[in-house]
């Protein structure tokens, strides 16, 4: 059963569907490891602007639809705030007395059972050849204080048409872009620990080592 996602979230596909098609041939393996239904919480890296446009129409074509950590800035352009809100986007408050708020929203999404989709880092990833690294902890505590599957995913291939750091696009020829996606993590024996910060760094590592191993999958 399709998740349903409203009017703004029909005219997104209606747009990216074949923007996407025109400059990417897009694979995907490990799909079925996301729910149909109920809260799930999807970790990625993130080397290119697009990625989010790109994720969103992976996660889209399975049904459900969604939710991403997005600048709260974008809110003051008048009709992308209608936008974001109407497909229930979660807005990030950085550096700003609200800074909590964007995991807030994150913890209402799950447990609403929305799928989350959370790139650990918080922005681009900063090494040169694309690996993630200087990730947050933001992923742990939403991991550990919430009842929902947290699925591990690579994808590559979005930085050969969008560089974002050299600001160069190349939509042609289309660009094959991959996504990987894996089972689901255990992280049930963490859940019986105190939260504190050594735990939360360390649920965050074995997150993330998960990423960078389907990362290395699909770019050898």
């Amino acid at each position: 059963m399709r998740e349903r996602g409203g009017f703004w979230v029909g005219l997104f596909a209606a747009f990216f569907y074949p923007f996407t098609w025109l400059v990417a041939r897009r694979r995907v393996r490990g799909m079925e490891h996301l729910p149909r239904q109920g809260g799930a919480l999807l970790v990625l890296n993130h080397p290119s602007y697009i990625d989010p446009i790109v994720d969103a129409i992976y996660v889209h074509q399975q049904g459900r639809v969604p939710r991403f950590f997005t600048k709260h800035t974008l809110w003051n352009v008048p009709l992308l705030s209608r936008v974001l809100d109407g497909a229930g986007q979660i807005p990030v408050f950085r550096g700003t007395s609200k800074a909590g708020d964007s995991l807030r929203g994150a913890h209402a999404a799950l447990a609403d059972g929305k799928v989350v989709v959370i790139y650990p880092e918080g922005t681009l990833t900063q090494d040169l050849d694309g690996w993630p690294n200087d990730t947050r902890t933001g992923v742990a505590r939403l991991a550990l204080a919430n009842d929902v599957p947290v699925i591990p995913a690579a994808r590559w291939g979005t930085r050969e048409i969008f560089d974002s750091r050299r600001r160069r696009f190349r939509p042609f020829p289309r660009k094959p872009v991959t996504m990987l996606v894996g089972e689901p993590l255990d992280l049930s024996a963490y859940k019986q620990r105190e939260v504190d910060a050594e735990l939360l760094r360390e649920v965050t590592e074995v997150i993330m080592e998960r990423v960078r191993d389907l990362l290395k999958e699909i770019r050898m």
